[in-house]
């Protein structure tokens, strides 16, 4: 015959360690996503969540669209944002993205 028999061999004794060394890499990499993604994504959506909080009546906010208003009523989930004379918009309190320092609209 052309072609010889293939018989498989028997593993060598320092198996163990090679199998917790490849997973090392993928382990390294979970860590190192952790850090640089998850986490500061976690830390942005916890300070987020206590601006919206503490949000008032006659804040200055900025909103997602890019709309710069003052705040004058306040519901449950939404929000009355004054963003000229006599111009009210209703919106979702997640549509704010930044509350501006006090003043801000009045110099502008």
């Amino acid at each position: 015959m052309w072609i010889s028999n293939a018989y498989a061999q028997a593993a060598a004794g320092g198996s163990e360690s090679g199998g917790l060394m490849s997973f090392l890499p993928l382990i390294l990499m979970f860590v190192v996503l952790y850090f640089i993604m998850i986490r500061p994504q976690m830390k942005r959506q916890k300070e987020t969540k206590a601006m919206l909080e503490a949000l008032a009546v006659g804040d200055e906010v900025v909103t997602v669209g890019g709309i710069v208003g003052k705040v004058t009523a306040l519901k449950d989930q939404f929000i009355s944002v004054e963003i000229a004379t006599g111009t009210e918009v209703q919106m979702q309190k997640g549509a704010i993205t930044t509350v501006l320092p006090k003043g801000t609209l009045k110099s502008a």
